[in-house]
This record gives C-alpha cells, sequence and structure tokens, in this order.
C-alpha cells in the first residue's frame, strides 16, 4: 500500500461541502455526520484500563461509526468507536477531548481522571475515546504473538539467543500483519485523526480542546497540523517528539528510563535502606538489583525472569507514587531468591491487552520505514549495554519489530506547527518515556508552541496529578485562554513509603 501526502493537504472526503451542512460537519458526509450519539451510563465492563477503586459516577458512555478508510468513506465500510463523557457542571460550552498515549491506549474511563478539576468542568464536557483497534471499539489483533518479544533476555548475548529475539520479533511481524488483514494498515494516525474530528461534528464543536499524553501528544500534533481552523486549546503532556518519526522518538527511551533509574529512584531507595536494606547508596542499590536479576536469569521464579522483573520496574518508574512498590517488589524478589519458600510476584504490571499490542505496532509500524538490519540492531543494543544504559537499552533489540514489517509505510506529513494556534506542551525533566531532549526538540521545531518544563521532577504525565502549580498554569490555558510564555516550576516531593 503506498499512498503519497503532500504536506498540508486537506483530507481526500468523497463528496465535497455538502448542502446544508452545519459548520461542525463541513466536509464529513451526511452518512456520517447526522449521527446521534445515544448516551447512557457507563458500565465498568465497557471501560478497559480502569484503575481500582476508580469512582465511575457520572461517566457516559456511547459509540458511533466512522468510515474504515477515510479515504474511500463512500465504501460504506464502518468501524465502531466507543467513547465516554463526563459532563460539565455547568452550561457546556466546549469539548475536551483526550488521549492516554500509547499508542494504542484505551482511554474511554480517562474523563475520570479529570473530576477534581472544578474550574475545567465548569463549561467543558471531557470526552474519552478508545481509539480504533484497541479497548471497547473495533479491534486489531497479533494473537498474541507480541509476547515473545518479551521473554529473551538481550544481555545474554550468546549468538543464538540473540538470533532467537530477532525471528521473536519477525514472528510478532508476521502475525500482527496476517491477523491484521486489511484493517491493520489503517490502524494509523492519519485515520484516528479523523475519527476525532468526526466525534467533533458529533458534539456539534467548531473546534476541539485535547488533553494528550504520551502517544497523545503525537496525535494532538498531528490533527492541530491537520485541521488548525478545528484546533482550540491544545495541551501535549509527556511529549514524544512529534517533529521527527516513530524510530528517533523511541530511541530515546533508554536514555530516559536509565536517568530515571539512576537518578531518582535507586538514590531514594537508598534513602530509606532502614526500611528495605537493600543499599545505603544508588550504586548500592543497583549491584544488588543486578545480583538478585542474575540469580532470576540462572533460576527464574514460576517460569517468570529477568525480562519480567525488568518490564516491572520499567512501567513502576513512570510516576514516583508507585517506587514503594517497586521497592517492595525488589526486596520480594531478593527474599525469594535468597529463600526458595518466599513468593514474589514478578511482571503483573507490564501485562499488556493484545489489542493495545496490535494497535502500538500496525501505527507505529505503518507510519515510517525503520532502518536498520539484523546486525546493526545487534550492534545499537551491545553499544547501548556498553553505555549503561541496561534497563531499557539491550531491549532495543527485543522491539525491533518494524523491522520486518513488509507494507509500504504511509509517508509523514511535516509537522511544523505553521498556521496552527498556540499549543502548550508540559514536561518533566527526568520523563522515563518520553526523554525531555526530544520534547525540547519539538518545542523548537513545532511554531507558536510553549513549554512549561516541570523540573526535579520525572514523573511521565503531569496535569491532574497533584502539582498545583501546573493545574493553574495549564487550567488558565484550557479555560480562559491564557498562553503562557516559556517556563519552569519545580516538581512534587518524592513519596515517604
Amino acid at each position: 500500500m503506498k499512498r503519497l501526502l503532500i504536506a498540508g493537504m486537506l483530507p481526500v472526503i468523497v463528496g465535497g461541502l455538502l448542502a446544508g451542512a452545519t459548520p461542525a460537519s463541513a466536509g464529513i458526509p451526511a452518512h456520517y455526520a447526522g449521527q446521534k450519539l445515544a448516551w447512557h451510563p457507563c458500565a465498568e465492563e465497557e471501560l478497559i484500563s480502569l484503575p481500582p477503586g476508580t469512582d465511575i459516577g457520572g461517566l457516559e458512555c456511547a459509540t458511533y461509526r466512522t468510515p474504515r478508510d477515510w479515504d474511500r468513506p463512500d465504501e460504506r465500510q464502518d468501524l465502531t468507536i466507543a467513547i465516554s463523557r463526563l459532563k460539565s457542571t455547568g452550561p457546556s460550552t466546549a469539548s475536551l477531548l483526550t488521549n492516554p498515549g500509547g499508542p494504542g491506549g484505551a482511554g474511554r474511563w480517562q474523563p475520570t481522571m479529570f473530576r477534581g478539576q472544578g474550574k475545567l468542568r465548569e463549561h467543558q464536557d471531557i470526552i474519552g475515546i478508545d481509539v480504533r483497534g484497541t479497548g471497547k471499539s473495533t479491534n486489531v489483533t497479533c494473537r498474541g504473538a507480541v509476547d515473545g518479544i518479551r521473554k529473551l533476555d538481550p544481555r545474554d548475548r550468546d549468538p543464538r539467543n540473540l538470533n532467537q529475539i530477532l525471528a521473536n520479533a519477525e514472528h510478532a511481524a508476521r502475525s500482527c500483519q496476517s491477523a491484521g488483514g486489511e484493517l491493520g494498515p489503517l490502524i494509523t494516525t492519519y485515520q484516528t485523526i479523523r475519527d476525532y474530528d468526526l466525534l467533533r461534528a458529533l458534539l456539534g464543536r467548531d473546534k476541539i480542546n485535547w488533553v494528550g499524553y504520551s502517544g497523545g501528544t503525537w496525535l494532538g500534533a498531528h490533527y492541530a497540523q491537520q485541521f488548525p481552523q478545528r484546533t482550540g486549546r491544545f495541551v501535549l503532556d509527556s511529549s514524544t517528539e512529534f517533529t521527527t518519526d516513530w524510530q528517533k522518538t523511541f530511541d530515546r527511551q533508554p536514555v530516559g528510563f536509565e536517568r530515571r533509574w539512576r537518578q531518582d529512584f535507586l538514590p531514594w531507595m537508598a534513602r530509606y535502606d532502614a526500611k528495605y536494606h537493600f543499599g545505603t547508596s544508588g550504586e548500592d542499590v543497583r549491584q544488588t538489583y543486578e545480583r538478585v536479576r542474575y540469580a532470576l536469569s540462572r533460576k527464574p521464579i514460576d517460569g517468570k525472569g529477568p525480562m519480567e522483573l525488568d518490564t516491572a520496574i520499567i512501567y513502576m518508574l513512570y510516576k514516583k507514587a508507585t517506587f514503594p512498590a517497586l521497592a517492595d517488589l525488589l526486596v520480594k524478589v531478593r527474599d525469594a531468591m535468597e529463600n526458595p519458600r518466599a513468593k514474589a510476584a514478578v511482571g503483573a504490571a507490564g501485562d499488556f491487552h493484545d489489542a493495545q499490542d496490535a494497535t502500538f505496532w500496525n501505527t507505529v509500524c505503518g507510519e515510517g520505514r525503520f532502518k536498520g538490519t539484523r546486525e546493526s540492531l545487534i550492534r545499537d543494543s551491545q553499544r547501548n549495554l556498553d553505555r549503561g544504559l541496561l534497563l531499557a537499552g539491550g531491549g532495543t533489540l527485543n522491539a525491533s519489530v518494524c523491522l520486518f514489517w513488509d507494507k509500504e509505510p504511509r509517508p509523514l506529513p511535516k509537522l511544523d506547527g505553521k498556521g496552527v494556534p498556540p499549543v502548550l506542551i508540559v514536561h518533566s525533566e527526568h520523563d522515563p518515556a518520553t526523554a525531555i531532549e526530544g520534547a525540547r526538540r519539538a518545542h523548537a521545531g513545532f511554531a507558536n508552541s510553549r513549554m512549561l518544563t516541570v523540573t526535579g521532577e520525572g514523573d511521565h504525565g503531569l496535569y491532574a496529578d497533584g502539582n498545583p502549580a501546573v493545574d493553574e498554569i495549564v487550567n488558565a490555558f484550557l479555560v480562559d485562554g491564557v498562553v503562557p510564555a516559556d517556563q519552569s516550576v519545580p516538581g512534587m516531593p518524592l513519596p515517604v513509603p
């Protein structure tokens, strides 16, 4: 599949501007623009990835139909998109659309995050969405094949192990493409932002506001570039380097995770050695972890070894609130290795739903040819390990699925922000998943963007997460349209276990 995309070109919509269309639905075929959203109270089973104990009171759910292929909407091949709404507390004058990232994260639950943002909620409905491919929307799958790329340890440099890691990645690519069929190549940013624009029309809005986290910054930036006239106040929180390609964006992750691990978590755990007895300095804690990891590689617990442990660590580094749970996990694994009768749950934080996996890989691999060879990937992973990027650096080899993607990717449009209203980038200095170097480059390359840097902080996802200074600036932007200058605010203290 090869389609040329001219930068700045409006989407090709069969039928053009429809006679009698409202401004909100202009350019969208009547077959889709005429839908009515049938809202009903959400049930818990309708919400994928709902955090335990979340209050879903007042959250409403609905679905709508969208073209499977926005280049051919007249074919009437439809997908179902699942959405949610937390209504404004007063007269509704705007809609804030949200995305949790991924790409591929189910976001129907997400409006519950903003329940406490009183100023924001006075006149804005908060909208969640399970993007195409995942959650309760039409799903894609890789038939579970992606699980295999998480099993083998890239620190084991035996050529047979390295070749098997690459074989597993190739199998995952083949399985994803085979199982995705005709739908897989249509799980892309190009298609998804048009699903959002149809939703905008169904909500009756000429413009939308936006809060996207992580991979949601990629979607938000692409929407703003494609539809500047429909872009309201956009917040890009924990930003990808959306002005480049996915490969360059993910290449920054090993540095981000290692920095968060060594500069934030390890010294924090050492500070509480009286509780954890894991080491009195950050380096002592790291050495204890290395000994535990090695022992786990020799004798896994219930079939789970160092990769499951590393995956759990990586996901627990996203938020400082999970530092105590991560420390407890490390202690339990150590005790289990020293006392075979002890048990430790390893890897629960790394479990994924297959639809999210499939949406992730179809999006990332379908939007740009990844460069490299088997040999160069092995060299790059060794170079990361030699640089001390031990936590996630070798894993770049496991994540080489896109090297084996054999369908022609759709070219990405140029994102430079020209003609786009002001957007606000919010980012922490030690963000592990989206390293700040990439966010700064995106800010520099996207005209009229502003950047709020949170210093002394490493959380991934900052707005509506407990930092009053961040919330004040973001709410002033989202509610009152106050565009801030580039500035910094301090982060929140690390937790006391």
